[in-house]
């Protein structure tokens, strides 16, 4: 078993592994800290990883090569981080995070919708002002007073993400359309859509807290829904509303 300490959304973290990928994976959030977490997965924890995929195929999919244990192991460790740090006002997220002049834009959308695709736009519209926090999976650390989005090595097929937290400013949600819209949406309208795009844990009590947050998260954090194009007029209508600032 191999074994390092990496700090994750402020939280010192001891991964115990049974194969190396986890630990080249998060080697920039390497710590000398003592840890707070330790986190020891084991062979049932990575053919469970597995079950799960095998259980969201749908009838008819190609069966493929499948996954490898070295990979499913990086899924269950960040499952069990999860799990570790809600009781810590924490949540995993499903999303792209795009830094702009010190706030952080986070968007949210259904798979193959095209939240990337919109954070490349936003790169494309104003360059070196934008910082890649995270593209896939970032972490949310939640308070009364808003919320602040941690990069993690958990970040797409693109691996686009820093070792960095940002003030969260707003939240969007995308859906595709004819044209670029965007409309500031109330907590009620917003949560369906973070209830989807969050970890949900199966403990009761996690979950019950995981509800707790993301009440307060609505509440705190201005939420958006965008119509778009996949073009970068659709990043300038956007920013231009999110910001409430000119560039």
């Amino acid at each position: 078993m191999e074994k390092n300490v990496y700090e994750f959304a402020g939280h010192a973290v001891e991964i115990r592994s049974l194969h190396p990928q986890i630990h080249t994976m998060c080697a920039k959030y390497r710590t000398d800290r003592l840890p707070e977490l330790v986190l020891s997965v084991s062979q049932g924890d990575i053919d469970r990883e597995r079950r799960q995929f095998e259980e969201k195929k749908a009838p008819g999919d190609a069966q493929g090569p499948g996954y490898s244990d070295e990979y499913l192991e990086t899924l269950a460790v960040y499952r069990k981080l999860a799990e570790s740090l809600i009781e810590r006002g924490i949540l995993l997220f499903h999303g792209s995070a795009v830094a702009v002049d010190g706030a952080c834009y986070l968007f949210a959308a259904r798979s193959g919708t095209g939240k990337s695709t919109h954070a490349r736009l936003w790169r494309e519209l104003l360059g070196d002002r934008v910082v890649m926090v995270n593209d896939d999976k970032p972490l949310l650390s939640i308070s009364g007073t808003g919320a602040t989005v941690w990069g993690t090595p958990w970040d797409g097929k693109h691996h686009l993400s820093s070792n960095i937290s940002v003030p969260l400013r707003a939240i969007c949600f995308l859906e595709r359309g004819a044209e670029n819209r965007i409309q500031a949406i109330s907590a009620r309208e917003g949560w369906p859509g973070l209830w989807r795009q969050c970890y949900r844990p199966a403990e009761p009590e996690k979950l019950r807290r995981t509800v707790a947050l993301l009440d307060t998260l609505s509440k705190n954090t201005r939420l958006y829904r965008l119509r778009c194009t996949p073009d970068i007029q659709a990043a300038r209508v956007a920013y231009e509303a999110m910001s409430k600032g000119a560039f």
